[in-house]
């Protein structure tokens, strides 16, 4: 009896080990969410057995999770800033660090709500990713005091912040908000509010993603796959039919 009771544990104890090495442990920028799901899927086809768990919000809130000791394969921000933190913490390999894609920033809202950045003053609530984790609201920030308006708009509490750039985005569909910055790609997906205008890319710092293993990643060899995979010409298709930016 003891004998067949340890059988079972052996089988259980390999089973699960099996699972395990057939997981890619994801923790990705909010507007990456879409894209990313749909090259999972796409890889799966051709590695059945084969699952990719997803984390998905605020690039500064991911990297300080995995800085904390959640699991995680591949990290990918929307700035560089978060995949340096992680590479000074030691929690990433820094010679697999490189750029995913690129994007743009945009304001929406509801039509004539606004044309330019100088509008934003007129208008009660704007939404933006809060500055201090979420790279989206980081640009729109630069992008605001480039222009010469985000005193104002801090001073007068116009400004509401966002746990990522998809709840910015929710704010303002949902009428909470006169409007929003966000992604171009996250603007794309939007049924409620269009793109008022696109913030001028002298006014902020380049929107790239940047993607890298962390240790435990290189040591998952369906995560060194997986990440080759998103480099990939089929990975960078999707990517494109998302709105996102290819090098």
């Amino acid at each position: 009896m003891m004998r067949k009771a340890g059988l079972l544990l052996l089988l259980f104890v390999c089973a699960v080990s099996a699972a395990a090495a057939g997981e890619i442990r994801l923790s990705v920028a909010a507007s990456l969410t879409d894209a990313i799901n749909e090259i999972c899927a796409d890889y799966a086809k051709t590695h059945p057995g084969t699952t990719c768990v997803g984390n998905f919000g605020g690039s500064g809130t991911l990297a300080k999770q995995i800085a904390a000791g959640a699991p995680a394969d591949i990290f990918i921000s929307a700035n560089p800033k978060w995949v340096d933190f992680l590479v000074g913490e030691r929690r990433v390999a820094a010679d697999t660090v490189s750029v995913l894609a690129g994007n743009a920033l945009v304001f929406v809202g509801p039509k004539e709500r606004a044309s330019a950045m100088a509008d934003l003053p007129g208008l009660k609530r704007i939404a933006i990713g809060s500055p201090k984790s979420v790279p989206a609201g980081q640009y729109a920030e630069e992008a605001m005091k480039k222009a010469g308006v985000y005193d104002l708009l801090v001073k007068e509490g116009r400004l509401v912040m966002a746990q990522d750039v998809r709840q910015a985005l929710i704010y303002a569909e949902r009428g909470e908000t006169d409007g929003a910055f966000v992604y171009r790609t996250d603007a794309l997906l939007a049924r409620e509010i269009v793109i008022l205008f696109e913030v001028p890319k002298e006014y902020y710092s380049p929107i790239t993603y940047p993607m890298a293993l962390t240790d435990a990643g290189r040591a998952n060899s369906e995560a060194v796959s997986f990440f080759a995979f998103l480099q990939s010409q089929q990975a960078r298709a999707i990517l494109s039919r998302y709105g996102f930016a290819m090098k």
